[in-house]
C-alpha cells in the first residue's frame, strides 16, 4: 500500500494520506548534541522543509530553535515516524530522537523520496 507524503500550509504540517499528522510547533527533543550543544536540546520546530523515507522511517527537514541556549538552525534529516504494516506511526515529539544518518553516504534511498509538491514543499 503506497503512503502519500507531503508538507502542507507553508511547511506546517507533515500531511499522511491527506491527513495534518505532524505539526511544527511541538517541541521536540533531540539526543547526541545535533543540533546544538545542549544535551538534551530541546527545539521547537517552526516548519518542515521537506519529508521523504528513508527504509522504514519517515524524515523531515525542519528548521527550529532550541529553546534552552536559542541557537537558530536546521535539520536535515528529523525522524519524525515509521511505516509498519503499509501504516504510518507517529514518533512523539516528546520522545528523544536521533537524527537518522544517512545510510551508505546517501540521504535517502534511490526511488523512495517523495519530492515536496510546489516551491515550499507543499499546498498552501
Amino acid at each position: 500500500m503506497a503512503i502519500s507524503l507531503r508538507t502542507l500550509d507553508d511547511g506546517a504540517w507533515i500531511s499522511v494520506n491527506d491527513s495534518r499528522t505532524v505539526g511544527a510547533s511541538d517541541v521536540w527533543t533531540l539526543a547526541r548534541g545535533r543540533f546544538c550543544r545542549c544535551e538534551p536540546a530541546y527545539v521547537l520546530f517552526e516548519g518542515f522543509t521537506d519529508v521523504g523515507v528513508d527504509g522504514t522511517s519517515v524524515v523531515a527537514g525542519a528548521v527550529g530553535r532550541c529553546l534552552e541556549c536559542g541557537r537558530h538552525d536546521s535539520l536535515e534529516r528529523l525522524p519524525v515516524g515509521r511505516i509498519v504494516d503499509g501504516e504510518f506511526e507517529r514518533y512523539e515529539a516528546s520522545a528523544v530522537q536521533a537524527t537518522l544518518e544517512p545510510v551508505s553516504g546517501r540521504a535517502v534511498e534511490p526511488g523512495r523520496q517523495i519530492p515536496p509538491e510546489g516551491a515550499r514543499g507543499g499546498e498552501n
